[in-house]
């Protein structure tokens, strides 16, 4: 049997591509170090235009309502997307003038005494300590060493070789400066996206009308994006004006409530309201570590406070604010919450929810999608009590499982006179078997 020539062609393009695969995988198992190193120095030189990108998604709903509204008293096209833009970019700077103003001098007046005082109230938290315990009876030998060890190497961090803290200082001013550098060029990528971004959704479009076969694939693909984009979209805002709200009212109380460090501790729980469940335990402990041993008594204050608020937030404001943008039960956000941040790290607990959520729709989309070929309900709840399904596409159903109660007191039939039934008329004595009748006695 003769072989086409363009098969054998084939074949043998096929092998020739397998052999070069086997060998660029080789390659990469023996220099797994160098391709991280690659891998790396890649992620680093996107980090500004990823950062750029962020921001314009961020952004993305502010531009576009100031656009329609330019747009709506005649301004021209081009004018109100470079005039809604320039609005954007205005904003985000006033918001990092505003935080720098405000929290960074309250930082910076903070931070200092309390580094320098932290062995300090060491000393006198344990003092106390020791004069409570000694008042009880009790040994203070163990916490007076521990603290001690404690104030030791803290002293002993402030007081470091003057060349490794220079060092250290000056790769902290470095590392500053390249961030502040990828911030400025984020800056010039998000004004382009935001300029540009008709032009860029229309690539991907292109790109997937390009791809997929058919054009019910195209419009399925696009409606689940445009549900995942809302997803994110609602998440991510809704939850950066909750904390922002949360971040001014705990500043507001405490300032009222004579807290000291007041503004640090409010830019502290402000900030990690951002993680939802576990961001106000994250921003109480330290805070409240801190209090205790400025003030016992005002960390109680603080920890009461913090309590009642964070029932404010989740029972009041972020049911406002939120509503149900992810469609996910409590479960599912602790869930989420744990896998993301064993898979991501901090990123995941601030991403995890909103990527698990696109995840879970899109999973129940394709179950539902199945079920309606198979003629079968829909609803979660329908399935409860199910027993089975025959090959009719009938279901059949089991009655939900019921405990029998007896009332307690009232009653032919309650406890206390099936009680008062078996006092008056005893089990009879065990009667003997016809075996052992049947026995003859000794």
């Amino acid at each position: 049997m003769k072989i086409p020539l363009k098969k054998i062609l084939l074949y043998s393009a096929l092998v020739l591509l397998g052999l070069v695969i086997v060998f660029l995988v080789c390659r990469l198992m023996l220099n797994l170090s160098a391709v991280g190193h690659a891998l790396s120095s890649v992620v680093g030189a996107l980090r500004s235009i990823v950062l750029g990108c962020v921001m314009a998604y961020l952004l993305y709903p502010l531009t576009r309502f100031a656009e329609q509204f330019l747009l709506f008293h005649h301004v021209k096209p081009k004018s109100a997307r470079t005039l809604s833009t320039a609005f954007s970019t205005i904003v985000l700077l006033t918001l990092i003038f505003l935080f720098a103003y405000f929290i960074i001098p309250q930082m910076v007046v903070n931070l200092p005494p309390l580094i320098q005082g932290l062995p300090e109230m060491i000393q006198s938290f344990s003092k106390n300590l020791s004069d409570f315990l000694v008042e009880h009876g009790q040994s203070t030998e163990i916490i007076q060493e521990t603290l001690d060890k404690v104030a030791g190497m803290f002293q002993s961090w402030l007081q470091d070789d003057p060349l490794s803290a220079l060092s250290n200082v000056m790769e902290r001013v470095a590392a500053a400066a390249v961030g502040v550098l990828n911030f400025i060029i984020g800056i010039i990528v998000m004004a382009y996206v935001l300029m540009s971004r008709d032009h860029f959704v229309g690539q991907g479009k292109k790109l997937l009308f390009a791809l997929c076969r058919k054009r019910t694939t195209c419009d399925r693909i696009l409606k689940h994006l445009r549900v995942i984009n809302r997803i994110f979209t609602n998440f991510v805002s809704g939850k950066l004006l909750d904390s922002l709200i949360i971040g001014l009212l705990c500043a507001a109380c405490l300032a009222i409530l004579r807290i000291p460090y007041a503004g640090l501790i409010s830019t502290i729980v402000g900030i990690t309201n951002i993680i939802p469940v576990f961001g106000p335990f994250f921003g109480a402990i330290p805070s409240a570590f801190l209090l205790l041993l400025t003030d016992p008594y005002k960390c109680l204050v603080f920890l009461i406070f913090i309590v009642i608020l964070q029932q404010v937030d989740g029972n009041i404001i972020g049911p406002k604010i939120l509503g149900d943008s992810t469609g996910l039960s409590a479960f599912w956000v602790l869930f989420s919450l744990l896998l993301f941040n064993h898979l991501m790290g901090f990123w995941g607990m601030l991403l995890g929810v909103p990527l698990f959520a696109s995840f879970y729709y899109l999973l129940r989309e394709f179950i539902n999608s199945r079920l309606k070929k198979k003629g079968l309900p829909l609803a979660t709840q329908d399935y409860v009590h199910v027993a089975g399904i025959d090959e009719n596409g009938t279901i059949s159903y089991m009655p939900p499982p019921s405990i029998e109660f007896h009332p307690l007191f009232r009653g032919s039939n309650s406890l206390r006179a099936k009680i008062a039934q078996w006092l008056q008329h005893p089990t009879p004595p065990h009667r003997k078997s016809r075996d052992d009748t049947d026995k003859p006695d000794d």
